[in-house]
């Protein structure tokens, strides 16, 4: 392909790397606000609070670790995140259980 080509599919496709970059940023910020807050109610809930609450945050925690790094996995193949994504996804429907459990008793 002549640069000529490539620059104008380049141009036709849409896509905004500014956008696109300010997404994927957003998105770091946003998992590490995430598990800063899960981190701090599931301290805060071991030593002063309900233990339903732990059990209620946990499933959400682990499926958004699953989906980071399924979508890692996607890209790279990578062993690794194939394990991670399988470990989280078993771990979020273990403290869904236990929470259901829990909360009919």
């Amino acid at each position: 392909m002549k640069k000529d080509e490539i620059l104008q599919k380049s141009r036709q496709s849409n896509n905004d790397e500014g956008i696109e970059y300010a997404e994927n940023r957003g998105r770091k910020i946003g998992f590490i606000a995430f598990s800063i807050l899960f981190i701090f109610i599931a301290i805060f809930n071991l030593f002063l609070g309900d233990p339903r609450t732990f059990y209620a945050i946990s499933p959400l925690f682990w499926i958004f670790m699953a989906g980071e790094a399924y979508g890692k996995f996607c890209f790279t193949k990578k062993g690794v995140y194939l394990i991670t994504t399988i470990a989280a996804s078993i771990s979020s429907i273990l403290f869904t259980v236990k929470f259901i459990f829990i909360t009919l008793r």
